[in-house]
């Protein structure tokens, strides 16, 4: 299963961006696709998934309220929309899938997930 994750970049602390992932369709429409993040010199830790099959969404507490995932079914991309980026949230995305079905709290794990996309840079600056 491939991901085409794209959209990082440099932003000021307060500003926005939108991660997109491309998938298959076959991905798309099954099972849970995510994304984690990894700073340096921290542990990978997972922001946000969302389950297809009911369409619960998981966030991790640090992201809650600010991010949100979006989906363009037209185009099987799925979206991390970032708003009042923090420095803190400096780090390596990364899209991930899978298409078994998860329970909720297998979502947050990052194990679960067979696929993982190429990473995509995000630098919040103060």
């Amino acid at each position: 299963v491939q991901l085409q994750a794209s959209g990082g970049g440099l932003v000021q602390a307060g500003g926005s961006l939108r991660l997109s992932c491309a998938a298959s369709r076959r991905t798309f429409i099954n099972g849970v696709m995510g994304w984690f993040r990894q700073a340096p010199g921290k542990e990978r830790e997972f922001v946000a998934a969302r389950r297809r099959s009911d369409g619960n969404t998981q966030y991790s507490s640090s992201v809650k309220g600010r991010f949100a995932i979006t989906r363009d079914n037209a185009k099987n991309t799925m979206y991390l929309e970032m708003n009042n980026l923090k420095p803190e949230d400096t780090a390596v995305y990364y899209c991930v899938a899978t298409t078994r079905g998860l329970i909720v709290s297998s979502i947050k794990i990052g194990s679960e997930y067979e696929s993982w996309g190429q990473g995509t840079q995000v630098t919040v600056s103060s």
